[in-house]
């Protein structure tokens, strides 16, 4: 679920961002008195996500108006469905309108875009993660729709999860004596994520004792041969390189995870568009 509270203060702050003394062009092209409805209509295929944020842009904007949506977070819809319906003034739904389709079209973009990455993983045991290359400031919208997607999240920011990566490693002088500061200090119960670039940093995490190790830019016969060094004693995680193309070969090598940045970086926004119709 959203943290709704959460997410309409990103709503306010893009709605300010974007209104600021007020919407000019509306302001003089009507009289404020116009009614009617806008609909928005899927111009793609797409998995829906953030109809309640797509919702309250209009809401915040003007309590009076109407929204209705027959859809629901994480179905798939093909092109020419539509999503929602919103009624009342004409003003207050122009002047929403972008904010609105922003947020939105990005977060059905995500979804689409990570389901791709899942049905491409389908039939093996690895479950597709996000990163934190999210958008600053829309994180919480990002990770709630690559859950609408069929991912999982990875961790949520550096506060909830222990990842040592190579630059942690290099600072603290190895992978063994990163792990050995982090499981002196960490939570009894906190798991220990390592990155490995070869398969002797493998062992080396092995040894070490980490939880999970995550194989980065690996070649995919490397990753098969470090499934098998570690053999059931840590989870394993691959990351680097994974596209919609890869994804299915690197899933086929026995891992556990896929991460992939590209779920929320390199997200297309969807094809979404709003056509208002004024109430005679």
């Amino acid at each position: 679920m959203l943290e709704m509270e959460a997410v309409r203060k990103i709503i306010r702050r893009a709605l300010e961002e974007d209104i600021r003394s007020g919407d000019v062009t509306t302001a003089y092209a009507l009289t404020g008195g116009e009614t009617g409805k806008a609909t928005a209509l899927a111009k793609e295929d797409l998995v829906v996500a953030g109809l309640d944020v797509f919702r309250d842009v209009f809401r915040l904007r003007d309590a009076g108006l109407a929204f209705r949506a027959a859809l629901k977070d994480g179905d798939r819809v093909p092109r020419g469905t539509v999503l929602a319906v919103v009624q009342g003034s004409l003003a207050s739904i122009l002047t929403a309108e972008r904010v609105a389709l922003n947020l939105f079209q990005r977060m059905c973009g995500v979804a689409t875009l990570t389901r791709q990455f899942v049905d491409a993983a389908a039939g093996t045991k690895a479950e597709i993660l996000d990163t934190r290359k999210t958008m600053p400031g829309l994180r919480i919208l990002d990770k709630y729709a690559v859950r609408v997607g069929g991912g999982r999240n990875h961790r949520y920011g550096l506060y909830d999860g222990i990842l040592i990566k190579d630059n942690h490693i290099e600072a603290a002088g190895g992978i063994g004596k990163a792990v050995r500061r982090v499981r002196e200090r960490a939570p009894l119960l906190a798991r220990i994520e390592v990155e490995a670039r070869t398969l002797a940093e493998v062992r080396e995490a092995l040894a070490a004792g980490a939880d999970v190790i995550m194989l980065d830019n690996m070649p995919v016969d490397a990753m098969r041969k470090a499934v098998a060094l570690i053999d059931g004693r840590a989870l394993v995680e691959a990351s680097g390189n994974v596209t919609l193309a890869t994804v299915k070969a690197i899933a086929s090598t026995g891992v556990d995870f896929i991460s992939s940045g590209a779920l929320t970086h390199s997200a297309r926004a969807s094809d979404i568009s709003l056509k208002v119709k004024r109430k005679p």
